[in-house]
């Protein structure tokens, strides 16, 4: 792993500037206060078509995959995302448990799959940097 730069650095701020912006807030809140479907029907249930939760939950998904696109494309210090951004391993973990059955009724395998090579490599990090019970812990913590 290259050492981060200051272009790494600017982009981590930015990503967190994003994160600030009201609606971005709003949806992230919700996603953390609702967002547990275990299954495709729950997730229609939730958020359904058209629906202020499915805004919620595609703003929310779709910026942790398009921030995990930075690291997938090279572009963005592994490490220094992952001493920042904890979140996007929560928002991994609550959407784990239905991301097959979305890229099947989506017709859309690559659905999300930034964000689970990210937080596959954040695991790792976790295990190699902090302890091995520090993901399970995380997982029992935030439902995933």
């Amino acid at each position: 792993m290259s050492k981060a730069t200051y272009d790494d650095v600017n982009l981590i701020l930015r990503l967190y500037e994003l994160r600030r912006e009201d609606k971005m807030r709003a949806a992230r809140s919700w996603f953390v206060a609702n967002f547990k479907c275990k299954t495709m029907a729950e997730f229609g249930q939730l958020c359904p078509p058209g629906s202020d939760a499915n805004a919620m939950f595609r703003q929310t998904a779709s910026y942790w995959d398009m921030a995990a696109s930075f690291i997938t494309s090279g572009v963005l210090n592994e490490e220094l995302f992952f001493q920042n951004n904890r979140e996007m391993l929560l928002v991994w973990l609550r959407i784990e448990p239905i991301v097959a059955e979305i890229r099947t009724a989506f017709k859309d395998p690559g659905y999300m799959k930034n964000l689970e090579t990210v937080a596959k490599s954040y695991g790792e990090f976790l295990n190699r940097t902090s302890s091995p019970e520090t993901l399970p812990a995380f997982k029992a913590r935030v439902g995933g």
